[in-house]
């Protein structure tokens, strides 16, 4: 029988064994990508309101920013009423 003598001895293994670990974790990391990007997960990290959409905002966050708006009191309560009337009606 005859033995290859040459290479990187103990080396090799290592650097193989490295790189076999990389590369599944990109693979990982790849499918992670794909099915978060599939799921349409929102930008921010934040779950998304009711009325999401996957490709975008629904009609439930510009309702849910509103009522933070009013919340923080930036805005009176007619101007609230106002603007969610103005919003449920253009549904």
């Amino acid at each position: 029988m005859m033995w290859f003598d040459g290479g990187w001895g103990w080396g090799s293994w290592f650097m193989m064994t490295l790189l076999m670990v990389v590369f599944w974790g990109l693979v990982i990391a790849a499918v992670a990508a794909v099915v978060h990007y599939v799921r349409g997960a929102p930008r921010d990290g934040r779950p998304g309101p009711s009325g999401q959409r996957a490709w975008g905002w629904g009609q439930g966050h510009a309702e849910d920013l509103l009522a933070e708006r009013f919340a923080r009191g930036e805005i009176d309560e007619d101007e609230y009423i106002r603007r969610l009337t103005l919003l449920r009606e253009h549904r």
